[in-house]
């Protein structure tokens, strides 16, 4: 019988994968908008399993986040490997999503770091930049453009320009390699370019990243050349299926060849439930590519899709070893699946003042606030179907001080289920927040923040120590408490869990869930001790 593998094989927020091989292993970094540390870098020995190895970025002084929005900040990466060393190029996206564009290189000889502080490619416009060691000692450097003026709505093109090798700045003209409106394609991004027996190859997504997401494939004799594009485009798409199959949106893909000579893509893609609703974000999917006599790729199974079950690759069967589910805060760093918002300030909490538990001290911002980073850390909602929950201890010290769990899909979009004071007592509430006048289709982009109270009760004042847990299935959420770990008492049953869909929100990330405080507008120098949060997936 022959073995299968699940997908997606980072679940998950993973989205724009960029994945090489060094030998027998392989390294695969991810995008992470506004969440630090950032671009996440993984491991693996047989392009199933992965371990997390680090950040590229995990310094607050490598970028200054404090002008990027939630959705903005670090974008599709590209990592490479080449006379040992390990480069990952990258945007880093401020002041609006067409604003600023800073494109940049880092490197590490280690990929689980430490890697450099970025390099800025002066000149370098567009997203999506891709780095290409020719076989003649030349690097090139391709990205995506804007074009100006455009033919038609999401005209863009990929344009390629030499690389100093010690610089890394631009040498030489640069030259449109791909422009959209040879085959009226619209917002192609993610160039990578391959050398395949004599071929240029150069890969691009098109269609945008959500509904008419796809892959295509043009090649040239020449890396400067006239790119022929391939007539069987899109390779790979699910533009054609209903928007609720189980794997929904996919595209932007990077291609590697293993040890043993089969080719494989990595890319994204959404699991929907609903109404086409995802809270997990955009995924990090695994499909086999064949090459036809034509000299064209295509996807090599019998529906040509990208599927939940895939046969396994020709490699040598590696899983590490799973994470606990429940982290103790006994290290004296967090653990790599945590994030917060930005890297502007890192010294609202601690895990050495009270050795065993996370301290988190309040900010006056609340998480409502973009721009801002909050008194937040959260890891991915990762799963449809879920639990996760935390062991509390707090006593606030005057009204408005709040703690507890924050379930988050962005500072607009969130549920808040914490412990409050007003007026001398304590409160157990559920709240959330949403953006009542978001227009994702218009060309402006407003913001009414509403904030709606679901539900409160009365706490005893000498509460102290309470335990918070969340539950998913998928379409709601179900949120309980207790004073003791294994009584918990009921809260609040069937709460929408599409609050936190990508699709409702908007944006390009997925839902977080984690430990959150604040002193809503007051200066504080209280605090919450977290003595620990588990997440366990109820089976998907």
């Amino acid at each position: 019988m022959k073995k299968t593998f699940t997908n997606p094989i980072l679940k998950g927020f993973y989205p724009d994968p960029s994945v090489c091989r060094v030998g027998e292993d392989y390294y695969m970094v991810t995008s992470s908008f506004c969440y630090f540390p950032g671009l996440p870098v993984f491991h693996s020995k047989d392009l199933v399993n992965w371990r997390q190895l680090g950040h590229a970025i995990s310094r607050p002084e490598q970028i200054d986040y404090r002008k990027a929005a939630h959705s903005e900040g670090l974008w599709a990466p590209t990592i490479r490997y080449h006379e040992g060393v390990f480069y990952i190029i990258n945007t880093y996206v401020s002041e609006g999503r067409e604003a600023q564009r800073c494109n940049f290189i880092v490197t590490a000889e280690n990929p689980a770091g430490p890697w450099s502080d970025p390099v800025v490619i002066e000149g370098a416009d567009g997203i999506d930049p891709s780095i290409f060691f020719d076989d003649d000692g030349r690097v090139w450097y391709c990205g995506n453009f804007i074009c100006d003026p455009a033919k038609y709505p999401g005209h863009h093109g990929i344009y390629l320009c030499e690389l100093d090798s010690q610089t890394f700045q631009f040498k030489g003209e640069r030259k449109v390699i791909w422009d959209g409106d040879v085959c009226h394609a619209k917002y192609i991004e993610a160039p990578h370019i391959y050398k395949i027996n004599g071929w240029y190859y150069l890969m691009v997504a098109e269609g945008g990243t959500f509904t008419n997401h796809s892959v295509m494939m043009a090649r040239a004799k020449q890396i400067d050349g006239e790119y022929e594009v391939c007539q069987r485009n899109p390779i790979v798409s699910h533009r054609h299926l209903s928007l609720v199959h189980p794997i929904s949106v996919v595209g932007h893909g990077d291609l590697v060849e293993t040890q043993n000579g089969q080719w494989w893509m990595v890319l994204l893609g959404v699991r929907p439930y609903d109404g086409a609703q995802f809270n997990t974000g955009r995924e990090t999917f695994l499909i086999p590519i064949t090459w036809e006599k034509d000299g064209w790729p295509r996807i090599d199974n019998e529906n040509g899709l990208v599927n939940e079950r895939e046969l396994r690759p020709d490699l040598p069967w590696h899983p590490w070893m799973k994470p606990s589910p429940c982290d103790n805060f006994e290290d004296g760093v967090l653990g790599m699946q945590w994030n917060q918002f930005r890297s502007v300030r890192t010294d609202f909490y601690t895990l050495t003042e009270r050795p065993g538990y996370l301290r988190m001290k309040f900010s006056s911002d609340g998480i409502d606030r973009d721009y801002i980073t909050p008194s937040f850390i959260g890891r991915r909602q990762q799963h449809q179907y879920f639990g996760a929950g935390c062991a509390m201890e707090f006593s606030p010290g005057a009204d408005g001080e709040e703690a507890g769990m924050a379930l988050v899909q962005s500072n607009e979009f969130n549920y808040l289920f914490t412990v409050k004071r007003e007026m001398g007592k304590l409160y157990l509430v559920l709240s959330r927040h949403y953006n009542d006048a978001q227009c994702i289709e218009c060309e402006y982009y407003e913001t009414n923040i509403v904030k709606e109270e679901l539900k409160r009760i009365e706490l005893p004042g000498n509460s102290g120590r309470i335990y918070l847990r969340v539950q998913n299935d998928c379409e709601t959420y179900c949120f309980s408490y207790g004073f003791r770990e294994q009584e918990y008492i009921p809260f609040a049953d069937g709460v929408d869990a599409t609050l936190l869909s990508t699709n409702v929100a908007g944006g390009f990330v997925g839902a977080y869930l984690g430990m959150y405080g604040t002193s809503n507008g007051q200066l504080s120098d209280n605090y919450a001790d977290f003595d620990w949060f588990e997440y366990y997936p109820w089976g998907d």
